[in-house]
């Protein structure tokens, strides 16, 4: 299967014939992992690596129009192979598309992340029955943020300042500066995504990836949403770690034309909003395709 390079060089051939290069190029390799996998191929793309500041980039509440005409007309007892490549976003979006995707395809859906799929993103391949990893690809923490920091840190935040005033009410002054700039709900509004965010994975693990096995379920939900084991939201978490604490991961490189597929489709996706003003794409093996463009979508 071709490289970055060679994929590059395959567009640039067909854009000299006049056509549109980066969407033949696209949909020829998703059709090839559908030919070769017989299920239905979805992929999930966000182009937030080239453009890290738009919010469309994320999971969001748009997005289920994108899936709901990409799974139109498909034979859905098939199953679903969704492809992920995304930062994560807004956890009740995520609740949404989880709760849509499960009720057209039930539990036969599997995850393929050719990279990353952070966040949310590993919500979403954490309710599927497997992930498909390579050594390349990653998984991140779960633990929710709040204006971009970690909930779990806020009210860590809090608990020291109070220990801290109770121990010496001199320090009070130096707390009052810090705590002046969070708002009066944030400790409720923290806790309740934290909560939020453990009981949906926890349901969805239970009821498809672990089958009912709470053992396994806990040992998958206290490390990848515990924000003391990250350290950080952006930590990447590696497909051995993913094995190591439960996830039912199948390596990519078992199946070298698999993995071949996968990644040469996820460069021609990198291609794609390198070269365009694309910064979502929802597209299926069958051509159809929701993209969110900058300034508009298309």
């Amino acid at each position: 299967m071709p490289n970055w390079k060679e994929v590059l060089e395959e567009i640039a051939k067909i854009n000299r014939q006049g056509n549109s290069a980066l969407d033949v190029v696209r949909r020829k390799y998703l059709k090839a992992i559908n030919s070769y996998t017989k299920r239905n191929i979805i992929a999930y793309y966000s182009g937030w690596l080239q453009r890290p500041n738009v919010q469309d980039a994320a999971v969001n509440d748009k997005d289920i129009s994108g899936f709901m005409l990409n799974i139109h007309k498909l034979d859905r007892s098939k199953g679903l192979d969704l492809i992920l490549h995304t930062p994560g976003g807004d956890l009740a979006a995520t609740e949404a598309l989880v709760v849509y995707l499960k009720s057209m395809f039930d539990k036969d859906i599997r995850a393929i992340v050719p990279q990353l799929s952070m966040s949310a993103g590993t919500m979403i391949a954490l309710s599927c029955k497997e992930i498909l990893m390579g050594k390349h690809s990653s998984l991140g923490p779960i633990d929710p943020q709040m204006g971009n920091m970690p909930c779990q840190a806020i009210i860590d935040e809090f608990d020291r300042a109070r220990n801290e005033i109770l121990n010496n009410p001199a320090n009070a002054a130096l707390w009052q500066f810090i705590i002046s700039k969070y708002h009066p709900t944030l400790l409720s509004a923290c806790q309740h995504a934290i909560t939020m965010s453990r009981d949906l994975v926890e349901g969805w693990l239970n009821d498809n990836m672990c089958n009912g096995d709470k053992t396994k379920t806990k040992s998958i939900l206290d490390h990848f949403s515990s924000h003391i084991n990250s350290k950080t939201h952006a930590r990447h978490l590696s497909m051995n770690t993913c094995k190591k604490h439960g996830v039912k991961v199948v390596d990519l490189e078992l199946d070298n034309k698999l993995q071949d597929l996968v990644l040469t489709t996820h460069h021609a996706f990198m291609h794609t909003f390198s070269n365009s003003g694309a910064v979502k794409i929802i597209e299926n093996h069958r051509g159809v395709a929701y993209i969110e463009h900058l300034p508009s979508q298309l």
